[in-house]
């Protein structure tokens, strides 16, 4: 078995035949390695782009490529892919994070009017292998490829990162750091319909009390000072995409407002409590004349 480490640039721009907003690739990187984890081959491709004339300014920028560079190539996306595809064989792909995947889907069927991916049997997304093998547990930002770098030891200071071929070679690296060959197997994916549903579900999150999604046994708060459970003393309301209302601790005495919020994915529900202390009330101002307070 053979691993194909992707990694693509883009360019937003705008498609007057669909009417809609495309991000058409504009390069192609990726590093195979085989069951050893040795790289045995790399494929690097730069692709004129047919949608626009124009790179994004942030696009150029980052990337350092101009559109004589792109048009040099001589080579459509159609080309290119047909190439990669060839590259891939029976490989199991991986990618840092989904992005690239949902791109090239878009690209196929844009170019080619494929709904799905030719040629792809399994993936893995490359940022939650790494977040797991580094016991990862923040959901609120996900792991950058340079911060996963940074961890695992590698300098990073030399590369020439946003170009394809070299964040490919470094998310490689990130790979042959933490490979571990359970963890890989959890998160590797046969492609198939099930897994097109699940690369392109957009979470959202429940706002809806009633929802038969929303365990309501899920809606408590431990101390945060002591551990235990406390007791809740208003009504649930809905603010900021969060439940909230105020709890006590009957053994700190103290009060505080319970945040919760339910996210939808693919197959599960996240929960996310948060607590967030009360401010205590400003005292009121004495009247100079009575001496009593304000009103």
């Amino acid at each position: 078995m053979n691993y194909v480490i992707l990694d693509l640039e883009f360019n937003g721009t705008y498609s007057k035949r669909r009417h809609r907003f495309v991000n058409e690739i504009i390069e192609f990187g990726a590093v195979k390695l085989d069951e050893q984890l040795h790289i045995i081959d790399t494929f690097s491709q730069l692709v004129t782009p047919q949608i626009s004339k124009k790179l994004n300014t942030h696009v150029s920028e980052l990337t350092h490529l101009t559109i004589e560079q792109l048009n040099s190539s001589h080579k459509t996306f159609t080309h290119v892919y047909s190439r990669f595809k060839k590259f891939l064989g029976d490989s199991v792909l991986l990618s840092w994070g989904t992005s690239d995947v949902l791109v090239l889907m878009e690209n196929c069927r844009y170019y080619m009017g494929d709904e799905q991916i030719p040629g792809l049997c399994r993936y893995c997304n490359l940022q939650i292998f790494c977040q797991d093998a580094l016991r990862y547990t923040d959901r609120a930002h996900q792991m950058g490829l340079s911060g996963c770098a940074e961890r695992v030891g590698i300098v990073t200071d030399t590369l020439s990162l946003h170009r394809a071929l070299t964040d490919a070679e470094l998310s490689a690296m990130c790979f042959q750091k933490l490979y571990d060959a359970e963890l890989l197997e959890a998160n590797t994916y046969d492609v198939d319909d099930e897994f097109y549903r699940r690369i392109t579900f957009k979470k959202y999150n429940l706002y809806d009390i009633r929802d038969p999604l929303i365990d309501r046994k899920e809606m408590y708060f431990d101390c945060d000072r002591c551990g235990r459970r406390t007791h809740r003393k208003t009504k649930w309301h809905v603010k900021n995409k969060s439940f909230r209302a105020r709890f006590r601790c009957a053994k700190c005495r103290r009060e505080f407002e319970g945040r919760i919020t339910f996210k939808k994915h693919f197959d599960y529900v996240e929960v996310d409590r948060r607590i967030v202390e009360l401010k205590p009330p400003e005292p009121k101002e004495k009247d100079k004349s009575t001496g009593a307070d304000a009103p």
